[in-house]
């Protein structure tokens, strides 16, 4: 995966997560449009975490690999 497309794909998480923020009704989170927002949150985080997951490991492959 590209640096650049990874940028591209954690600024669109951040992204969404701030639009979903401002959707969240926080005197009742957990009714209506407020819970699709709060599992998009969730959902965008989850795909954060898995970029820089990924982002690591990728970073262990080359130094095996160039250790070879």
């Amino acid at each position: 995966m590209n640096k650049i497309l990874l940028l591209v794909l954690l600024v669109l998480a951040l992204v969404l997560i701030g639009y979903n923020s401002t959707v969240v009704n926080f005197e009742k989170p957990l009714e209506g449009d407020s819970l699709v927002a709060l599992i998009c949150i969730v959902a965008s985080l989850c795909a954060i975490i898995l970029l820089l997951i990924f982002n690591a490991a990728r970073k262990i492959q080359k130094k095996i690999d160039g250790e070879s």
